[in-house]
């Protein structure tokens, strides 16, 4: 470690304990809390089934940069790049359609063994493996798909809704750590329906349905994920934010939660404000990272106000080990590793950031009624230098310091990258 690396810790070290804050507690904090890579970044949400299907429901990629993995085995190597340049607990969330098979397999028909390969790959990393089904994407996806009023579609989806949660207790068998699986319906409709509440009331019984099949299952927690709208659904989301808030409440479940996805919100809402009442009610609650851009959701995430204030938030509120991070972005118009690795380390970096701030005398001061005392406090620190630690962890964790893990990617991308197209 170079000798300006250390000397900057020190530095840190000192200013930090003069606020009451041991960096090397938050750094221990950071390190241990699990982040979820979200795969398709690499391939833009294509997936590995044999047979082709139209992106839908909300779900576009843009951009044509060079080197999209086209297999899994390419997927995979490029996952161990970022791997390699992404400090603390990892792991890797992947989709039902990233299933691995010598001929079509249908979502109803998935089993353990179409993921044998990534669950070898993720035991042999000391990685655990999140969870998604793939409700889009699919010929019987166009009307609908837990929601439908189309009976044989929706038995269709609730059999691989139900075969999803299997696999999830395969991959919690296998690597020893909970498999976290995100269920989202890209169901609605694009002008104003006359019936708001059939719909819903399928969609409720559909979820029903899938969880009192599966009650066997265990190592497995469930996140219920809502959206404001999705292409061709401009009017009308069937799995709301109050549909899917209501669920999961009502359900009052050990394994069912929120999932709260940073883009699915209106452009004038925050997830940062949400955070606090849903765990007023909730014992556990799942978050993707991702950055909306007016109404575009998923941008890769910077380290901007509001990925601080959720981080801050979740620091403050006592909830880091309740509260499931995955990342949840895509972009085809830069180099796509480097795309996962600027939104990866943006995400540990806030979640430390928030560990280095004086939660318990801030706390204090609200207490006794000195809300002076708070503003300046809360303002003093936002210029603590944080950027000291933040190398010394990342050198100590050897993921390079700075933009040093650049030039390995450009070289990647020269190497293999370059040679796909």
């Amino acid at each position: 470690m170079k000798e300006s690396i250390l000397k900057g810790y020190e530095l840190a070290k000192e200013y930090y304990a003069d606020m009451g804050i041991d960096i090397d507690k938050a750094i221990e904090i950071c390190d241990s809390t699990p982040i979820s890579i979200h795969c398709w970044q690499g391939d833009d949400v294509n997936g590995f089934e044999k047979k082709e299907g139209a992106l839908s429901g909300g779900i576009q990629t843009t951009g044509n940069y060079p080197g999209k993995a086209r297999t899994p085995k390419e997927l995979r190597s490029d996952l161990d790049v970022v791997l390699k340049h992404f400090p603390g607990e990892k792991k890797i969330n992947i989709h039902a359609s990233y299933l691995e098979a010598d001929e079509f397999v249908d979502r109803n028909k998935i089993e353990p063994e179409h993921f044998k390969k990534w669950a070898d790959w993720a035991v042999e990393r000391d990685l655990g493996i999140d969870f998604n089904p793939t409700y889009f994407s699919h010929d019987l996806s166009d009307d609908g798909t837990l929601s439908s009023k189309n009976d044989k579609v929706r038995e269709f989806w609730i059999e691989h809704g139900i075969r999803c949660r299997k696999i999830g207790e395969y991959f919690a068998q296998r690597t020893g750590k909970v498999c976290v699986i995100n269920h989202w319906t890209p169901d609605g409709d694009k002008e104003f329906p006359i019936d708001t509440l059939a719909p819903r009331l399928r969609l409720k019984d559909s979820y029903d349905r899938i969880f009192d099949a599966t009650r066997s299952v265990t190592g497995v927690m469930d996140g219920i994920e809502s959206k404001v709208f999705g292409i061709g659904l401009e009017s009308y989301t069937v799995g709301s934010h109050e549909f899917c808030m209501g669920y999961v409440m009502s359900k009052r479940s050990d394994h069912i939660m929120l999932t709260l996805d940073c883009g699915h919100y209106h452009p004038t809402e925050v997830v940062s404000a949400k955070l606090g009442a849903v765990y007023a009610f909730a014992d556990h609650c799942l978050l993707h990272v991702s950055r909306p851009v007016r109404w575009d959701s998923d941008h890769v995430v910077c380290y901007d106000d509001e990925l601080r204030a959720i981080m801050n938030e979740i620091v403050r509120l006592g909830k880091v080990k309740e509260t499931y991070i995955a990342t949840d972005y895509f972009d085809a118009s830069i180099n796509r590793v480097a795309a996962w690795i600027i939104g990866l380390r943006n995400t540990r970096k806030a979640l430390l950031n928030a560990l280095l701030t004086p939660v318990e005398r801030l706390k204090l001061l609200e207490k006794e009624g000195d809300t002076t005392s708070r503003l300046a406090v809360s303002e003093e620190y936002k210029t603590a230098p944080f950027g000291l630690v933040w190398d010394y962890y990342c050198a100590k964790k050897g993921v390079g310091v700075g933009l040093e893990w650049l030039s390995d990617v450009k070289k990647y991308e020269d190497d293999v990258l370059s040679m796909r197209n």
